[in-house]
């Protein structure tokens, strides 16, 4: 038996990596290397680096190393994970949930910045959404919820009628600091509780309601 859930909202927040597009492969390269480079357990890195920024999770990692050296490390991360697309491709479903939400309140919201962000879709084969909150839009990296704040604030929409795409749990916990639902994608997600579950994006159904409100169907 399969059930549908349906979720009512004025917007859609969309993370990028792991909810619309598997960068995995990459971000495992480039972060094992690092670890290496840092005497640290590549599988214990890889427990804490999804939805952070960079420097957010070396700080987490390295704790007591100054910030600035983090800051620095995390610009040279970038420059290689932006060369680094190999293996990059879209989540399940990705692009026609893209192609749904045409003429719909919605943004990115990742903590990857522009090159990385504009590397990483068009390797995936998927179109930007015209609102995109990167990392150099905000102060504070997820789980911190100023993203998916701002995010609101530029599509002009109470939080609260937000609906949050997230894969992490970095993620999941900024879109509640926010006061918004969240649907979480993949298995990651499943260890964090979000309101709803699904294995990728082929299980939501986007509908445009009469009233301007976006309702989702979402296969369980």
């Amino acid at each position: 038996m399969t059930a549908t859930a349906v979720l009512t909202a004025r917007a859609l927040l969309l993370d990028m990596d792991g909810t619309l597009v598997n960068s995995d492969a990459s971000v495992e390269r480039v972060w094992r290397r690092w670890a290496v480079r840092n005497g640290l357990d590549g599988d214990e890195v890889m427990k804490v680096v999804h939805g952070r920024q960079g420097y957010a999770s070396m700080a987490l990692l390295l704790p007591g190393r100054p910030m600035e050296q983090n800051h620095a490390d995390n610009a040279r991360m970038l420059a290689e994970e932006t060369a680094d697309t190999e293996g990059v491709v879209e989540i399940p479903g990705a692009r026609d949930f893209l192609a749904s939400l045409k003429g719909l309140p919605h943004a990115l919201v990742t903590s990857a910045d522009v090159a990385l962000s504009t590397a990483r879709m068009a390797a995936a084969g998927l179109e930007q959404p015209e609102v995109r909150v990167t990392a150099e839009s905000v102060g504070a990296s997820k789980p911190d919820p100023e993203g998916f704040l701002k995010g609101a604030a530029e599509l002009g929409v109470d939080p609260a009628d937000c609906v949050v795409f997230e894969d992490s749990g970095a993620g999941i916990a900024a879109g509640r600091a926010a006061g918004m639902r969240v649907v979480g994608i993949g298995p990651r997600a499943g260890f964090h509780r979000p309101d709803v579950l699904v294995r990728d994006l082929t299980q939501v159904r986007v509908e445009r309601a009469g009233d301007g409100t976006i309702r989702l169907h979402i296969t369980q």
